[in-house]
């Protein structure tokens, strides 16, 4: 994937502060937090360490005293991961170094002032409901350029570079105008999810087509049992990416890349038209439209409880909901299904990708610290210990060799096995939070009845106009 800037300036704080403005964003605190102003405050400097003597063993030239702070946002994958395998590996390789850290739920609420008073933490993991705009923060000069990470010896093996442990495509999905700022961490696949032990109860098998698949919802229903949901609250994140899954299959992987690009009409290219259309009739008669007030968890829990069959989601829903999850509920994988024999991609194919944003501050103290954390996440000991955590694969090749998944990644695992080369990603949301905000919204309004089609690709594509118009956006293409 190249990535090359439509506008090449960087976005001052002032710029930045417009932007938010010009959507009205600054207006209400709550949407402002998830909107490109959560990157102001940009132009004071952290005072930063002086580096550290260069080695074998800190390649990097990590000052070996400097304290690094941590935080993760505790959501599907927990803390954990971090409290328990990555912050001692660092502590291990830095006894010196004290290690801060901090979760959260609410990535942008907590970090937003901390930007803006310029002092960051040096890593964070940005992700869930209110995670802080990418774009914006590469636009802003907010994150550290990872060259010298990937281009570091590994851990394991000095001859090898860190780069080269990890799946092909690892550096590109989290690079911005060519360089990486963005470590996807998580070996992601996406999917219509549900219990094995509900299908096998009453003989039901996963449908390949839409026919099939509107066949068995009808069986679904007619058991007393909510056939097809999401969480309107905060998850329609979910929903929209298996209308444009679908639209993919339909219309060849170009579909994605016209959105992506911003490319004039492409959210009403046929093929989306014609996903969204069949999803619409989907959330006319087969979704409980109460599930448009509930958060992700209360409706995951639905589904734990045998009360809703297909749930939209990645494979970190598994781990998410395993407190709740009772014993043999078989959590499975089904790609969304065809629409019809024409479409141009088969039933196997579906999204994945590198998963799951960690980015290091460049601002921080001691970003040279946060470089120095990805890379032991990224040894085979910091991956296999994350996998052995949360069961769930890492990029880093080596990492789950030998790992026996529970029953819904190793379903998604062989879902990816046989899609082969039809695997594809979107990356708008990344690059284009604003945009992102739009197809939750219009979703929702699609899936709950409030309008038709023609409207949701409508609607969207003037978001997409809009920011394709504003200079002041940095626009990226692949």
């Amino acid at each position: 994937m190249s990535i090359t800037p439509d506008n090449p300036a960087d976005l001052s704080r002032r710029t930045v502060l417009r932007r938010a403005a010009a959507v009205g964003l600054l207006a209400t605190p709550a949407a402002g937090l998830l909107s490109a102003c959560a990157t102001s405050g940009g132009d004071e400097k952290n005072e930063q360490v002086a580096d550290g003597a260069k080695s074998a063993t800190n390649p990097l030239g990590v000052a070996e005293d400097a304290p690094i702070e941590v935080v993760i946002f505790n959501g599907g994958y927990g803390e954990k991961y971090a409290t328990d395998v990555h912050q001692p590996l660092y502590k291990k390789a830095f006894p010196k170094a004290e290690v801060k850290h901090q979760s959260t739920q609410a990535v942008s609420t907590v970090l937003q002032p901390r930007f803006a008073s310029g002092n960051p933490p040096e890593f964070v993991n940005n992700s869930g409901e209110k995670l802080m705009d990418f774009g914006a923060l590469v636009a802003d000069g907010q994150l550290q350029d990872l060259t010298e990470l990937w281009d570091a010896p590994s851990v394991d093996d000095p001859n090898k570079k860190v780069r080269d442990t990890v799946v092909p495509g690892t550096v590109d999905v989290g690079s911005f105008n060519g360089k990486p700022y963005v470590l996807y961490y998580v070996s992601t696949v996406f999917g219509i999810w549900y219990s094995g032990k509900l299908f096998k109860d009453n003989g039901w098998a996963p449908a390949k087509d839409w026919s099939e698949f509107t066949a068995l919802l009808d069986k679904i229903k007619a058991k007393g049992i909510t056939p097809y949901g999401y969480a309107g609250a905060n998850a329609a994140y979910y929903q929209w990416n298996v209308i444009l899954t679908h639209a993919a299959k339909i219309g060849g992987t170009d579909v994605l890349k016209n959105i992506d690009n911003l490319e004039d009409g492409a959210w009403q290219q046929d093929a989306v038209k014609q996903a969204a259309a069949a999803w619409a009739e989907i959330g006319a008669k087969y979704v409980d439209k109460s599930f448009e007030g509930l958060k992700h968890t209360d409706v995951q829990l639905r589904q734990n409880q045998y009360k809703l069959a297909f749930y939209p989601s990645g494979d970190w829903l598994e781990g998410e909901q395993k407190k709740d999850t009772p014993s043999g509920f078989d959590y499975q994988l089904m790609p969304v299904p065809s629409l019809s024999a024409s479409d141009k991609l088969p039933a196997t194919a579906l999204r994945a990708t590198a998963g799951e944003g960690y980015f290091v501050s460049a601002k921080s103290k001691n970003p040279k610290g946060g470089l120095e954390y990805m890379r032991q996440m990224l040894s085979v000991a910091g991956a296999k210990g994350f996998t052995e955590v949360v069961k769930a694969p890492t990029v880093v090749t080596a990492g789950s060799e030998g790992f026996a998944f529970p029953p819904g990644v190793a379903s998604s695992q062989a879902a990816l096995k046989a899609a082969g080369q039809d695997v594809f990603n979107i990356y708008f949301d990344g690059w284009y939070k604003e945009l992102d905000t739009e197809a939750r919204t219009a979703t929702n309004e699609l899936m709950f009845g409030r309008i038709k089609a023609d409207a949701f690709v409508e609607r969207i594509q003037k978001r997409a106009d809009a920011i394709k118009k504003d200079s002041s956006i940095t626009k990226f293409k692949r």
